[in-house]
């Protein structure tokens, strides 16, 4: 790789600095690792104009030598991935912005489409955003969520079939099943499936799921840990708008205690904290718009650092931490990785 210049972006010819073309030397370089930044001020502005003498980097305590350095907007390849298992009041609220999500995305984009509820299913293949992007989510508002009533416990139309006197009639002296009916949401699920097609992308491009949902997660085949291996070897982000419950700040503290047969809520946190992406929490239509464009442009006009790890080659996980040397600034980064096994 070419040493690093440390000089503010647009101040030299395109030539004398790394430029997004540099991403595509590193392809088969398993021991090279790549680490997008987010830095904002107080006020949640991006901060222009650092230097790759700003940051320092560290994997497991360890002081690293950068490569590379851009600073340059990357285009996306973006999974979005829609919960249409939600209430029907918070669907048809998601419906509304679809224009605004459409347009969040340049055309230099690339975008697939993903929803889930007890399933998951791949609405569009990646292709470049614009009009069939448009056209796609035009159609998606016809989507209906669940029912908002509370859950029919007994009676004729409960989940017991018809009973006589509490009994049910086609089993006689069996006791009647009072049981909510489960809430599946597959969340781990939709996320990997999106990770795993997001892995075959151009890798000189920045790879974010984008979900749009309440974090509620019951019933996937996956867990949080399994999801997060490949999200972390394959430089995956993960942004989210978080709606109705999620939105609310004292939520993700309540929803740390598990109920059963409800599963959890505050998972997308999670995910976005270990990815180095962000969750904007909102209640109105006017702020789901704002977010959808905060959160492709922050994904879009990141920091990307690189440097050749020295650790000897194994598949743990492996800590990372980034400093700036200016006080103040917020940094958003991975917080970790997995070692992808060398070529054979």
């Amino acid at each position: 790789m070419p040493p690093v210049k440390t000089v503010p972006p647009g101040s030299v010819p395109a030539g004398d600095v790394n430029t997004r073309d540099d991403l595509y030397k590193i392809v088969t370089r398993v021991n090279f690792v790549i680490v997008p930044v987010t830095v904002k001020d107080n006020d949640g502005h991006l901060v222009d104009g650092l230097a790759p003498k700003d940051f320092t980097v560290f994997e497991d305590g360890r002081k690293q030598d950068l490569k590379l350095f851009i600073s340059d907007p990357i285009p996306l390849s973006a999974a979005i991935v829609l919960d249409i298992g939600m209430p029907d009041t918070a669907v048809q609220k998601i419906n509304e912005t679809y224009p605004a999500l459409a347009g969040a995305f340049s055309p230099y984009d690339e975008v697939s489409l993903y929803t889930y509820s007890s399933t998951v299913s791949q609405v569009t293949d990646f292709s470049a955003a614009g009009e069939k992007l448009t056209g796609v989510l035009n159609r998606m508002k016809l989507e209906r969520g669940r029912n908002n009533g509370a859950p029919v416990m007994n009676g004729p139309l409960g989940p017991q079939g018809p009973t006589i006197n509490g009994i049910p009639v086609e089993r006689p002296g069996a006791q009647p099943n009072i049981a909510p009916p489960k809430d599946v949401r597959v969340l781990n699920d939709a996320l990997l499936r999106a990770a795993l097609d997001l892995s075959k992308r151009d890798r000189a491009r920045r790879k974010i799921i984008f979900i749009i949902s309440d974090g509620r997660e019951y019933g996937s085949k996956v867990s949080y840990s399994d999801v997060m291996k490949v999200l972390l070897s394959r430089e995956i982000q993960v942004y989210a708008v978080g709606v109705e419950a999620s939105a609310i700040p004292i939520y993700s503290k309540l929803e740390k205690f598990h109920l059963p047969h409800y599963g959890y809520g505050d998972i997308l946190p999670r995910y976005a904290k270990a990815t180095g992406g962000e969750v904007f929490s909102e209640f109105n239509r006017d702020n789901i718009e704002i977010a959808y464009t905060r959160a492709t442009g922050d994904a879009r006009n990141q920091y990307t650092l690189g440097y050749t790890t020295r650790a000897t080659p194994s598949s743990a996980y492996r800590d990372i931490e980034v400093r700036v040397a200016r006080p103040g600034l917020k940094i958003s980064a991975k917080a970790g990785y997995y070692p992808l096994p060398a070529a054979r």
